[in-house]
């Protein structure tokens, strides 16, 4: 059975065949779909006038909708969130895991994008990778950024990457890291709204976590937000970090990867200090 979306642009361009015909491929093709492919989105979206929005909601939803833990947007909601207790230190923290969670977890948006292109930076390794992330915003697209994230994350069959815990750690999907996650997640009472299903392993939602557990919207202060890093992110994050950011021919998504790994590398390096 065909979803709203599918329907909407069939109706809008005359028919299957004339969809087909307008796309370049074949009528049993368009007639075997059950809903837009991700490759196909902003091709049809161009044809029909229909949005992205509208056509594929699960992949461009018209706001982003993560676990109740999640930033919206960047450094000022996170600001605006923050208990009164939360000092400067954490909430940059918490705009870090934000901005990385609102990259990863879906495919950025124009408005994104350009707040992105805004970030500062300063000499240090982190600064420095912030501005070559602004850098990469400022001249690429939302159809070149739709393609990486599509390849790097979807693909036909799969990305080239697994963004998941469960993963990195054992090979496999939905293996035991994915169950101690969602354990952590009950202890901690953080109920997930969105309509994603992906799994609570992937790396966007452990940055909305980890968001989280520094404004101290949740968990009991620092032992526990050090307990969920040591146990849930540090074991294989700076991994996935370092892949993305050697991945060829994304330069938006191979400048994520590099603030992301060298963000890991600070929180590391924080926590075992403190301890």
């Amino acid at each position: 059975m065909r979803d709203g979306g599918l329907e909407a642009a069939i109706k809008a361009v005359g028919g299957v065949g004339a969809l087909a015909r307008a796309l370049g491929i074949s009528q049993p093709s368009v007639s075997n779909w059950q809903r837009i492919p991700p490759e196909r989105v902003i091709a049809v979206e161009t044809l029909t006038g229909i949005g992205r929005h509208q056509l594929r909601p699960d992949l461009y939803p018209e706001a982003r909708s993560s676990i109740k833990a999640a930033m919206e947007q960047a450094l000022a909601e996170a600001e605006a969130r923050a208990a009164p207790e939360t000092d400067e230190m954490d909430r940059l923290r918490a705009a870090e895991y934000g901005l990385l969670a609102l990259l990863l977890f879906k495919v950025p948006t124009a408005d994104v994008l350009a707040k992105v292109a805004a970030l500062k930076g300063d000499a240090s390794p982190l600064g420095m990778a912030h501005l070559a992330l602004a850098e990469a915003a400022r001249v690429t697209t939302v159809d070149a950024v739709n393609c990486e994230f599509f390849d790097l994350f979807i693909g036909v069959g799969r990305g080239e990457l697994l963004p998941y815990g469960s993963y990195y750690l054992t090979g496999f999907l939905h293996e035991r890291p994915l169950a101690e996650v969602r354990a952590a997640f009950v202890a901690l009472g953080v109920v997930r709204d969105d309509s994603s299903k992906e799994p609570e392993d992937h790396i966007g939602l452990l940055c909305d976590v980890m968001a989280g557990l520094a404004l101290r919207r949740f968990g009991d202060g620092y032992d526990g937000e050090k307990a969920f890093f040591e146990a849930h992110v540090k074991p294989w994050a700076q991994r996935f970090f370092a892949d993305l950011e050697m991945v060829r021919n994304k330069p938006f998504y191979s400048a994520v990867g590099a603030v992301g790994r060298l963000f890991m590398d600070i929180e590391t390096e924080a926590f075992a200090f403190a301890a």
